[in-house]
């Protein structure tokens, strides 16, 4: 699968613009603040639907404009696929795949395998369990429906169990039966959330440990553990010991959406002890497993972003990037970067055909 075609309408710095890409590599170059993650950002939205950087739909539209249009052609096993994903204020988004209006955007998830590389990424590291959960939601949800099905109607139930403890609390009053409803029904769905999860980090943990030892060297061992409240018993069991608590706190303290990836370096964790360049080489190696995963799974290449990597990144790190690229393990790539002469250097000793866009 290649992008082929890129326009865009009133996205974000953007009032018109229209981009032809080459099937492997394509280098979006220039000044800070001309565009370039922005166009990056506009590949990921026909990929999810949403953006990577900022969720929230009406900030992405260009400053005094009421809508935008993102429309996207992609080559996929010889068939054109045409993506457009559109948004006007006071409506709801619409996105179409080849002039069809999807019911749902999470029924989009998948059509375009993707992974992003970019300095946003130390979000998984320094901030809450939440965005890790998004990290591991998003790998398995490109390849398994099914399972993005349960994480939704599992945070829809999550939210009217939550409701109800507060009536409950508001109102001074108690329906068990009621809430025993929501409890199944959470129970459910959530066996069959953490047995993916469970699955998923046994394949996923070779994947990622080989290649934190590539980046790195192997200096120093790291690992990557799944936690969950699930392991200690199911969760209709967890909800009956916590029935207390969630009452006088007014929300449900156990289940999956507390679940959580270990991060760890040396046995210790690498928010704490880990260098920046520990780090980094530990963020690119989640990203890599992220997209090695996806290949497997989906039998095909995902599209590849690398968002303002050679700026962040060292020689070491850059040399292992590119020599990926020229094994021919990776299929489209986009690249930003500040530096033309630079990308370019890169690009040329990997003997693969690119395009270099200047904004």
């Amino acid at each position: 699968m290649h992008l082929t075609h890129l326009s865009l309408l009133n996205y974000k710095n953007f009032e018109a613009a229209d981009f032809r890409f080459d099937s492997k590599i394509n280098c979006l170059v220039g000044p800070n603040g001309v565009g370039k993650t922005n166009v990056l950002d506009a590949i990921y939205h026909l990929a999810f639907g949403k953006s990577y950087f900022n969720p929230i739909t009406t900030q992405n539209l260009r400053h005094g404009q009421d809508f935008f249009v993102i429309d996207g052609k992609l080559e996929k096993e010889g068939e054109e696929q045409h993506i457009v994903c559109s948004f006007k204020k006071g409506a709801k988004k619409v996105l179409k795949r080849n002039g069809k209006v999807y019911d749902r955007i999470s029924e989009h998830i998948g059509q375009v395998p993707l992974v992003i590389v970019s300095p946003a990424d130390r979000d998984l590291i320094i901030e809450g369990s939440e965005t890790r959960r998004k990290f591991m939601d998003g790998v398995i949800s490109q390849s398994d429906r099914e399972y993005l099905r349960d994480v939704l109607d599992y945070h829809k139930v999550l939210s009217q169990r939550n409701a109800l403890l507060k009536y409950f609390a508001a109102n001074h009053h108690f329906d068990p039966e009621t809430l025993g409803v929501y409890d199944l029904q959470l129970s459910g769905m959530a066996t069959r959330i953490h047995a993916k999860r469970m699955a998923f980090m046994e394949a996923f943990q070779p994947i990622f440990a080989e290649q934190y030892q590539a980046i790195s060297g192997g200096e120093e061992p790291v690992s990557l553990g799944y936690d969950s409240q699930l392991q200690d018993a199911p969760l209709e069991a967890l909800l009956k010991t916590s029935l207390e608590k969630d009452r006088v706190l007014q929300y449900t303290t156990k289940g999956v959406h507390k679940d959580d990836l270990r991060m760890e370096i040396q046995g210790h964790p690498i928010k704490k002890f880990g260098s920046q360049g520990q780090q980094k080489s530990f963020l690119i190696a989640l990203k890599f497993a992220q997209f090695q995963f996806i290949k497997e799974q989906v039998k095909g290449m995902p599209l590849l972003l690398l968002d303002d990597i050679f700026d962040k990144l060292d020689e070491h790190r850059v040399s292992h990037i590119v020599g990926l690229v020229n094994q021919d393990l990776f299929g489209q790539i986009f690249i930003s970067d500040t530096h033309p002469e630079r990308t370019e250097a890169v690009v040329k000793a990997i003997h693969q055909s690119y395009v270099s866009i200047r904004l």
